[in-house]
């Protein structure tokens, strides 16, 4: 006889899917703290732009960075929206803070976020490992080149400038945001400060 789910000792358990205060505050902080970060990447952008004049495109290898809150905060909260949310958030925040694109970036955190939490949904909220953080990145970095696609770079030259950019940002993303929250999460855990989060006590999930 087949017993109910409810019932049944071996069966796995739903993981909890609803926020906790505690959820809110923490992915507020990350949200907040990468604004502030998006802000002075900006000013680092600008600040390099000369050293690529070789190869304009290389540059996106930094953009990865403006990517980082959407899948660290999904690492982390492990619940429906955190991608999204901590993108969105330090985006505006960003914004707020003066960022010299304007309010664009609020629309850019979103295709961003949207981009990585459209992995996770996949997975429906159960695997957080590397590979599934990779292609997160990998899915905010497409969000964000085909945005810059449109909004910027339409004008330029397909072979020579739009590709190579596109293929940069979305390397980018996977290194960065992809490997780089994990390693971010991984070291965040041996603090003790994830105690209160599956992240922390569960390590061997990221």
């Amino acid at each position: 006889m087949t017993q109910h789910p409810a019932t049944d000792p071996t069966a796995r358990p739903r993981p909890d899917r609803s926020w906790r205060t505690v959820d809110i505050v923490v992915a507020s902080v990350i949200a907040v703290a990468f604004g502030v970060i998006f802000w002075a990447w900006g000013l680092v952008w600008s600040a390099t732009e000369a050293a690529f004049t070789f190869f304009p495109p290389a540059q996106a290898m930094l953009y990865g960075v403006w990517l980082v809150p959407a899948v660290l905060g999904a690492l982390v909260i492990r619940k429906p929206g955190a991608a999204l949310y901590c993108e969105l958030v330090a985006a505006l925040v960003s914004a707020a803070l003066g960022s010299q694109w304007g309010a664009l970036v609020i629309v850019q955190g979103l295709a961003q976020g949207v981009g990585a939490e459209l992995v996770f949904l996949a997975v429906a909220y159960r695997s957080f490992r590397m590979p599934v953080a990779l292609a997160a990145g990998a899915a905010a970095g497409l969000g964000a080149a085909i945005f810059d696609q449109i909004r910027y770079y339409a004008p330029y030259d397909l072979v020579g400038f739009r590709i190579p950019i596109f293929i940069v940002t979305v390397v980018s993303a996977v290194v960065l945001a992809g490997a780089g929250s994990v390693a971010l999460t991984r070291a965040l855990a041996r603090t003790g400060v994830l105690d209160r989060f599956p992240a922390g006590r569960d390590r061997t999930l990221v």
